[in-house]
């Protein structure tokens, strides 16, 4: 099948569309933003959070998803303030960010996780609050989970934020023929709990990420963008080259109910910077346009 971004490059019906029809339709068309999860620039950012956020803003990236918040030194020794200034400084808003509550995700686990996270969502503006991982302690009941995750959700609804999740592979481990990942979307509720696909460890899972779109519309409206090294399936690469089908999952963004794309890459073979303007250019270009 070809697919429609194919079909308008290679027919130029695009160019046709935009001299006959009334009003020239295409001329008001926005590319959605791309948002990048800064614990790709992991090893810049202890070191230096304004240089770094500025440059990933000259790459041309409108928002970034946090990681690393911890109530004692914020970002890095950056306080949530002087975070939020840099990142408008820059043009920068964060629409979703991750916070760890293992604590508050075991059976009897208290609050304070959970409350410290809407805290420093809402001072920075963020609509998502992210659950990033599990530690393996945690693994052993996704039924329970689920509840968990419901219950963190209303909470989050009442303070005007949505709760999401974001996977890794180990999700795609079977309990009685029937995946953790699944377990977790089926007993969870639409309006309470989101999830955040990242399409890289679906992928390395051994899952078909259009699959689970299909079984599941509307669940997953942030992704994790990054691409699989052809070479090295444990490692990542710039998008689009690499060995994920960007071409055909990117079909599927309407009905994935996909509102933020956030690129993530977790190891470097050339320049970080280099590597994030081509990966973002190529979403830019041949994905969203």
């Amino acid at each position: 099948m070809i697919h429609r971004r194919t079909f308008l490059k290679q027919s130029g019906l695009a160019i046709a569309a935009t001299t006959l029809l009334p009003g020239n339709i295409f001329a008001s068309t926005v590319k959605q933003k791309v948002g990048l999860q800064l614990y790709s620039m992991r090893e810049s950012l202890p070191q230096d959070v304004k240089g770094t956020l500025e440059k990933i803003a000259k790459v041309g990236f409108k928002e970034v998803e946090t990681y690393g918040y911890s109530k004692e030194n914020a970002f890095w020794g950056t306080s949530l303030k002087e975070f939020k200034k840099i990142l408008d400084d820059n043009g920068l808003a964060t629409p979703s960010g991750h916070y760890g509550m293992d604590p508050y995700l075991k059976e009897n686990g208290a609050k304070d996780e959970l409350m410290m996270a809407i805290d420093a969502a809402n001072t920075l503006e963020q609509k998502y609050v992210i659950i990033p991982y599990l530690s393996e302690g945690l693994r052993n009941n996704y039924g329970r989970l689920a509840d968990k995750l419901n219950e963190a959700g209303e909470v989050c609804k009442k303070a005007g934020l949505k709760l999401a999740y974001h996977n890794h592979d180990f999700e795609f481990d079977k309990f009685d023929g029937e995946t953790a990942y699944e377990i977790m979307l089926r007993n969870t509720e639409k309006d309470l709990v989101s999830f955040e696909m990242d399409i890289y460890w679906v992928v390395r899972a051994g899952t078909d990420p259009v699959a689970l779109i299909e079984k599941y519309p509307g669940r997953f409206p942030l992704w994790h963008v990054k691409d699989m090294s052809k070479t090295n399936p444990e490692l990542n690469t710039e998008i689009g080259n690499g060995s994920i089908d960007y071409n055909k999952i990117f079909d599927y963004q309407k009905k994935s109910g996909a509102k933020h794309l956030i690129l993530e890459q977790e190891n470097f073979e050339i320049e970080p910077y280099k590597s994030l303007d081509e990966s973002y250019n190529y979403i830019q270009q041949e994905l969203l346009g």
